[in-house]
């Protein structure tokens, strides 16, 4: 299993930063062909994404089918959701809105089968997502090859975040600097960021680096995913279907109507403008 999670690979050689995107639209065409662009993970969004339950399992195995990792967002912070999005054969979860370490405790326990956890076992499709392994194999390996992935979004979650960083099973501390920003009182308006926020930022940066632990930051364009990757960031989204779609049309008209090529007023929001 661990052989066919590619970012979890990545992430354990220490070979620089994985990139991924954010899948928000439904559809399995749509998913291969945001794999197909040569990325490490795609994020399938059920939190703010069209995607609901069957969608998200279409998604997984269409993206894992390319060899690349499905990772899946999930809607709120409770372990009915993290089974779900594993059952279908996600390498990993992304866990929004915890505030304190006992929540990151319960999503692990939650994505853990027993004795680490609690997560009952009797999918019949995960197997599918790592290479057609059995179900046995499956049961024995799963506990050390799916990612936890946890976002560090909320005011609380950026005070407790040394010690969300030493919960046992936490694999990514994730930056959400759109919701952060919110939460601490400086919502990212203009797409600049306030000092506090930049501060807020590498807070979690050095405590997952201190704890052992990956960073993650969601960017919306290849030059910010290039600027977090610098800063040291492991695993890092390039964009957001729409974020691209909207870019692309947009831009490609103004061109046509005689504008600048390429001109992009750029994202202010976490899906551009």
């Amino acid at each position: 299993m661990q052989a066919a999670n590619r970012i979890q690979k990545a992430l354990r050689a220490s070979s620089g930063a994985t990139f991924g995107a954010w899948q928000m639209l439904p559809g399995a065409n749509h998913a291969r062909t945001i794999a197909r662009s040569g990325l490490d993970w795609i994020c399938v969004d059920t939190e703010h994404g069209n995607i609901d339950d069957s969608g998200m399992h279409e998604a997984v195995a269409a993206i894992a089918s390319c060899g690349v990792s499905p990772i899946v967002r999930i809607p709120s912070n409770e372990g009915w959701m993290v089974k779900r999005a594993l059952d279908s054969g996600a390498h990993g979860v992304v866990v929004p809105l915890l505030r304190t370490a006992e929540d990151a405790r319960s999503i692990v326990t939650a994505a853990k089968f027993p004795p680490k956890g609690t997560r009952g076992f009797g999918s019949p499709f995960p197997m599918g997502c790592f290479g057609n392994e059995s179900s046995a194999e499956y049961l024995q390996q799963a506990n050390d090859s799916l990612l936890t992935i946890i976002q560090i979004e909320t005011k609380e979650a950026l005070e407790n975040v040394d010690a969300i960083a030493k919960v046992p099973g936490v694999d990514v501390l994730f930056v959400g600097p759109f919701d952060l920003g919110n939460n601490i009182g400086h919502p990212i308006l203009d797409g600049t960021m306030h000092d506090d926020l930049k501060t807020g930022i590498a807070k979690i940066l050095r405590a997952a680096n201190e704890n052992g632990k990956k960073a993650g930051f969601y960017c919306t364009s290849g030059a910010q995913a290039k600027e977090y990757a610098d800063q040291g960031f492991h695993m890092i989204s390039i964009s957001a279907d729409m974020v691209a779609i909207p870019t692309y049309f947009s831009e490609t008209l103004n061109a046509a109507k005689g504008g600048k090529a390429g001109a992009s007023s750029g994202a202010t929001g976490p899906y551009g403008r």
